[in-house]
């Protein structure tokens, strides 16, 4: 989810907003609060800020074999990964009925034997699948912003249980949100130190990346990535992420054929 930059919006449990305009598609919990947002033209693009820093988990985990996702939304992630990452498995863990319902008007992928949309409470679903996940995607918010049982050391517990050794956590965390000093600290002790995050690179969004038992060589590069919060100031970390996504794109076309995405003329 991007954060509008007020902070202070009522909690409503009415379903989703489907809007489109201009060519574009948008899901929201309240008129103004974009969750996810989709070009027409190209529903495979990731076009928010956030959603783009949160592919910088490629630089830990360059092979996943399984990316597991808490949060559906509008799908961004979920249709960027089924994409650009063939060899992957892809499950994704969305608690609304309703959001799980809208997935055809976001052209989110049938489920399949390597992608699979689960109607369930993910803090749940962490806790009974230890060690699946190679990349663990986690952008599940409401229209309050994080929910309390997201946020703490408890979850992130469950988080670090269900990587595999090696394997990395993707948090989207607002830096507004009153519990984002305790986030960031669960963070920290809970992966024992091995977190990182490019600064400004997504406006009020703030990406860290988690590493549960991360080798050596990767330990160090975490270590360097903390010490200077990316590769330098906010325009240097910005192109970094332009460059990822552009190697990320680069590998899904030398894919083996039996493994390289479908075009999809709309």
């Amino acid at each position: 989810m991007q954060q509008r930059d007020d902070p202070s919006h009522p909690f409503t449990s009415a379903p989703p907003l489907v809007r489109t305009r201009r060519g574009r598609r948008t899901l929201e919990f309240s008129p103004g609060d974009i969750q996810s947002e989709m070009l027409l033209a190209r529903p495979d693009a990731l076009v928010l800020a956030y959603q783009r820093a949160m592919m910088g988990f490629i630089l830990f985990a360059p092979r996943p074999r399984h990316i597991v996702m808490v949060g559906l939304g509008g799908g961004s992630l979920a249709k960027f990964c089924h994409r650009h990452f063939p060899g992957a498995r892809i499950t994704v863990i969305e608690v609304r009925a309703d959001v799980i319902a809208l997935r055809a008007a976001f052209h989110v992928p049938p489920d399949s034997e390597r992608f699979a949309v689960v109607h369930a409470d993910a803090a749940a679903w962490l806790t009974a699948h230890p060690g699946t996940a190679d990349v663990l995607l986690v952008d599940g918010f409401d229209v309050r912003g994080l929910p309390a049982r997201l946020a703490d050391a408890p979850f992130y517990m469950d988080c670090r249980r269900a990587l595999r050794p090696g394997g990395v956590l993707v948090a989207n965390v607002f830096t507004y949100d009153p519990r984002y000093p305790d986030v960031m600290d669960a963070l920290d002790t809970v992966f024992e130190g091995q977190a990182c995050w490019f600064d400004k690179v997504a406006g009020n969004n703030r990406i860290v990346y988690a590493l549960h038992a991360p080798d050596a060589a990767v330990a160090r590069r975490v270590a360097r990535y903390a010490r200077r919060r990316g590769f330098g100031p906010g325009l240097l970390n910005r192109l970094a992420i332009r460059f990822i996504l552009a190697w990320i794109a680069s590998r899904s076309v030398l894919a083996p054929p039996h493994l390289r995405p479908v075009s999809r003329r709309l």
